[in-house]
This record gives structure tokens, sequence and C-alpha cells, in this order.
């Protein structure tokens, strides 16, 4: 298949493309418009700090949109422009975002649901999740054209598993076992014979992991709690002899490294350094734009702020772990819209750890107010600056 501009895309039955169609320029005004914001460019340009009436908004130095999240939209955008006439799908969210997702719709993408009958001639996007290599594959005999928007840093995490999977290592995954991302990537290890995954969510489930391997746990307990997260047949007298450890990127990155370092010394402890190097393996995985943003909400809420509001999809695992880690200090509000700002006394929101929403109360004091503002990186600017409008209005101020 050939662009107008001379560039070949390969289709599915060899590799999706990835490297989009060459309209990047083309596009760039498009998206420009549908997600950026005057009012951001302009807080960003005055040095993050923005007064009206009697509050005053500090943006963290880094927030919204990452560079996985631009090339997804590149992509989707081109691809838009490319084949007007052609059926396009998006397998899930292209991104964790509602008006992002809500822009596609509006532009004629279509979410691929089950039942849908999906023909050679049509397109398909891969999010920048990625997706389970059981459906790429079921998609490549399809012969569909397949646009592939994933992440690179989530294709790196999927070598690293693939490595493990490869040389006999199980992969001990700290994330959300049904986010789209980690589904994507414990499928990696079934490209191997005998490849192996476990999940674990946080802290607590790595020290199970670590009393196992240190001889303390009960296999029909560890089996009753953990079969459901790991690969079919596993068997952890067996399959916790030789871990390697990965992450979903946008899980907190202090954690991650904690839980590798827990069971590192488990291993070290059960085995002696001698063996340490033949049964654990570990890598960083945590993306740089996730840990920027964590980085930079850590020096905003060293700033005398009043609350913070984290903007983002409440689905949104980055969002989510920016949420808790500004809660820790100060008022937070992980909000999705503005319509979530009901008024100054009423607002809904997610709150930190918990999984549904809920309606705060007085959430605004009176007098004057200092409010950071971050987002996560699905996040548009336009969302912000949206938000920021939406609180001028409410306290009568003026853009």
């Amino acid at each position: 298949m050939t662009p107008s501009n001379g560039q070949t895309v390969t289709d599915s039955r060899q590799n999706p493309s990835r490297s989009g169609f060459g309209l990047r320029a083309e596009v760039h005004d498009d998206i420009v418009g549908d997600f950026d914001s005057g009012l951001i460019q302009l807080i960003k340009a005055s040095g993050g700090r923005y007064q009206s009436g009697r509050i005053t908004f500090r943006l963290a130095q880094e927030f919204g949109f990452c560079y996985g999240v631009d090339h997804a939209l590149d992509l989707a955008y081109e691809t838009h422009v490319r084949f007007p006439e052609r059926r396009v799908y998006l397998t899930g969210e292209i991104i964790h975002n509602p008006m992002v997702n809500q822009q596609l719709e509006k532009m004629g993408y279509r979410f691929l649901k089950t039942g849908d009958e999906i023909l050679a001639d049509d397109i398909v996007l891969i999010p920048a999740f990625g997706a389970p290599t059981q459906e790429l594959q079921r998609l490549k005999d399809i012969g569909c054209l397949l646009v592939d928007t994933t992440c690179g840093s989530v294709v790196h995490v999927w070598k690293r598993v693939e490595k493990y999977a490869r040389e006999g290592f199980t992969a001990i995954i700290h994330g959300k076992y049904d986010h789209e991302e980690t589904e994507a990537t414990r499928s990696r290890t079934t490209l191997y014979e005998g490849g192996k995954f476990l999940v674990i969510r946080d802290r607590p489930q790595a020290q199970d992991v670590c009393d196992y391997i240190e001889g303390r746990g009960n296999r029909d307990e560890f089996l009753a709690k953990y079969a459901g997260v790991a690969t079919d047949g596993f068997d952890p007298d067996i399959d916790l002899l030789k871990v390697g450890l990965a992450n979903q990127t946008t899980m907190l990155s202090s954690e991650s490294l904690e839980i590798a370092e827990m069971i590192r010394k488990s291993i070290e402890k059960r085995y002696g350094s001698e063996d340490l190097k033949d049964r654990f393996r570990s890598f960083d995985t945590i993306c740089s734009a996730t840990q920027e943003r964590q980085d930079a909400i850590l020096e905003l809420i060293k700033e005398p702020l009043d609350l913070v509001l984290v903007i983002g999809g409440f689905n949104s695992s980055n969002t989510e772990h920016l949420c808790e880690i500004a809660d820790e200090s100060l008022p937070t509000f992980h909000i999705n819209s503005p319509e979530c700002l009901i008024s100054t006394s009423a607002i809904r929101h997610k709150p930190a750890f918990k999984k549904e929403e809920a309606l705060a109360e007085n959430w605004l004091p009176e007098g004057e107010i200092r409010i950071g503002i971050t987002a996560g990186a699905s996040t548009p600017n336009r969302v912000v600056g949206d938000c920021i409008e939406r609180i001028i209005e409410l306290t009568n101020g003026t853009v």
C-alpha cells in the first residue's frame, strides 16, 4: 500500500504501521485547535503563575500530554486524513481521557465491540497502551491495515518481559491486572514456550511474594489469592525460583523501585548473593514522562498552597498517582472535566485511593486562595484551561 506521498506502509500481514503516513505537518493545526489552550500557553509564558480575583493558580512544571500521547494523536489524525472513506476502528480508548476519545468519535472513529465484523479493507488503530498478542494476531489474520500507536515506553517494557520469558524467568509485573497496558504486557510472555507472569498491585502483595520466596508462605493460600493474576498453571514452588521485575509504566516510581528491592533481598536471603545474578533480574521501566510529572507535583506541593486540582481521566493510572502524591500533603481533588466544578461549594471528584467518584462540599474556601494545578499525561491543555476558566467564572473573576 503506497500513500500519495510515496511512503510505503506495510499491512497487518507483515507489521503494523507505527511511523504514520508523512502527514504530520498537515494535521498539526487541527490537533492544536482541538486540544491546546491559549490560556495555558499564557500561564506557561508567565512562569506558571496566574491570578484572577481572589484566586492564584500555580501550574506544575510538567503536566499534560507526553510524547507518547502526541505520537498517538498524530497517527490518529494522519489516518483520518489519509483514508477518509475507509472504516476506522479503535480496539479501545486511544488514551484515558474522555474529551480526546469523544473527539475521535466525532471524526468518525468507531470503538471495536464484541461481535463487530472487521474486514480486510478496514483500518484498526492500536491504542497507546498496546493490545494483547492474541488480539493483534487475530487482526493480522484478517488482513486489515493496523496503525499501531503503542507508546515506545510500553514497547520497552514488552522487550524486557519477552527477554525474561526467553531466558526462563517469571515476569513479576508491578501494575493493575485489568489495565490495558498490563494486559498487553503480560500477554508478551506467551510468545515463548513456558513463559510465566505474576501481576502484583502494591507493597503488601510484594510482601506475600517475598514471604513465599523465603519459605514462609502457604502454597494453597498463595494460589487462592494469586492464581487469578498469574499464568494458567502457575506454580509458586517452581515459578518463583527465577524472577524478573517489570512494571506498568504509569505506576508510582518509588513503589516500583521499593518492590524490586524487596524481592531482590528475599532472593538473596533464600539463595545467597552468589546465586542472585542467576535468579533475579530488574530494570526500571517507569516512563520518563510519568517520572517527570511525579517529580513536578512533589515540587509544586512544597509551595504555600491551599489545595490541589489534579485533572485527567478517572481511569487514568498516572493521573491517579499524581492525586495520591498530592493528597498526602494538601486537600486534593481529582477531576476529569470542568463539569466536575459544580459550584464554589460542590465538586465531583475521585478521591485518592478510592475507586468511586464522590461529591465534596465546601471544597473552595473563602478569601484569597492558592490552587496548585497538575494534569495526567493524557490530559489536553484545553481541558486544563477550561477548568481554570470555570473556577474563575465561579468566583466572579475575569480571564
